[in-house]
């Protein structure tokens, strides 16, 4: 699915570029030069401008505010034609392209903001099962390195604390084969540091075992190693019953390595049903299963909420996620998948939010 966006923002970049070159020959800028020099500087003074671009973020970032910046060119085009058919008068098309730049510039710090901050977004569940009152912090999709350090991925785990959770799960892509490892045994150090009464649990994502070693000089074992001597419990389709009220049930991910994880009906078959079950699964691919097998709540990330706007309607069009970002019941099975708390290479949300998720769990009375 990602590789499909990537090849359409690929392309999409190319007619941005072609489209924004043939703006400044209108501008008449190199209209001295002849034709054919006034066609081979405007595409050179484009491409200056996303090499500046790439210098300054990167070659992903630089193609996402060359794709921003046209369609704001395309529209604001649309609007003066519009104008000029109905008013019969001539308009300026220079008026035009600054505001095009203006609400181009204004929308994508908007989006480096939603990107880099952090919200968060709450959730109450009732249930009939005995288990008192449970606070859960959920996160996803932190990427260390992308949107803040290891260090600075602790910092917002002190943001996260102050809503007192009496646990934290993290249902994967913790990291990324772009996070070096200082920058991982950070953030697992600030998941020890973390204060809960019941810890820290995790599950993998699609990212966290890496796919070259010798890119960020750790695998996933390395991973499950760090986490563990900081006291985070790593499950791979395993359940851990905590304190007698609620059992935790971490799943593989069904991307990476998909093949080895067991089927859901057969991961909770030997839990009390009784007690109410947890499950850290990163996809939200298997929803008609994790339903069927009648668990109470599924955790999810991966999605990244959709990101950029309009991702989050055409991802369920090209992908096997059952749902892109917030909450959904099916016959009983709560679903919620997070924004994610930060983001794997694009450096700006403008469809969503940084997010954490705090779900208070009730026990309804009879």
């Amino acid at each position: 699915m990602w590789l499909i966006i990537f090849a359409a923002a690929i392309l999409a970049g190319i007619a941005a570029l072609l489209y924004m070159a043939g703006k400044i020959r209108k501008s008449g800028i190199f209209a001295k030069a002849g034709k054919t020099a006034e066609r081979i500087m405007s595409v050179a003074g484009a491409l200056a401008a996303v090499v500046a671009l790439i210098v300054i973020f990167d070659v992903t970032n630089a193609i996402v505010i060359v794709i921003h910046l046209a369609v704001f060119m395309l529209i604001t085009d649309l609007l003066a034609f519009i104008y000029r058919r109905i008013s019969k008068k001539e308009f300026n098309g220079r008026y035009a392209d600054i505001a095009a730049l203006s609400f181009g510039v204004i929308y994508l710090i908007i989006g480096w903001w939603l990107m880099h901050g952090l919200w968060e977004t709450d959730y109450d569940l009732g249930t009939d099962k005995q288990i008192g009152h449970v606070r859960v912090a959920h996160i996803a999709d932190s990427h260390i390195g992308c949107g803040f350090s290891g260090k600075g991925f602790g910092k917002r785990l002190d943001r996260i604390e102050e809503a007192e959770p009496d646990v934290l799960v993290i249902t994967g892509d913790f990291v990324d084969d772009s996070t070096s490892k200082a920058d991982m045994i950070d953030a697992c150090a600030a998941l020890g540091n973390f204060k809960s009464k019941y810890g820290v649990f995790f599950c993998f994502g699609n990212h966290d075992r890496g796919y070259s070693k010798s890119a960020r000089g750790y695998d996933g074992d390395d991973l499950i190693a760090e986490l563990t001597k900081n006291g985070v419990t790593v499950l791979e389709d395993e359940s851990v019953l905590v304190d007698g009220r609620f059992y935790i049930t971490g799943r593989r991910d069904s991307g990476y390595m998909g093949s080895d994880r067991l089927d859901i009906s057969e991961l909770v078959a030997d839990l009390d049903k009784d007690k109410y079950d947890i499950v850290l699964d990163h996809q939200p691919t298997d929803y008609d299963a994790e339903a069927a097998a009648d668990v109470d709540l599924v955790l999810s990330g991966h999605t990244h909420g959709g990101q950029l706007f309009p991702l989050e309607y055409i991802q369920p069009l090209v992908s096997s996620n059952d749902r892109v970002r917030g909450m959904e019941v099916r016959n009983g099975t709560v679903f919620i998948v997070t924004d994610g708390i930060s983001d794997w290479a694009v450096k700006f949300k403008t469809g969503c939010r940084s997010e954490f998720n705090i779900i208070d769990i009730y026990q309804e009375r009879k």
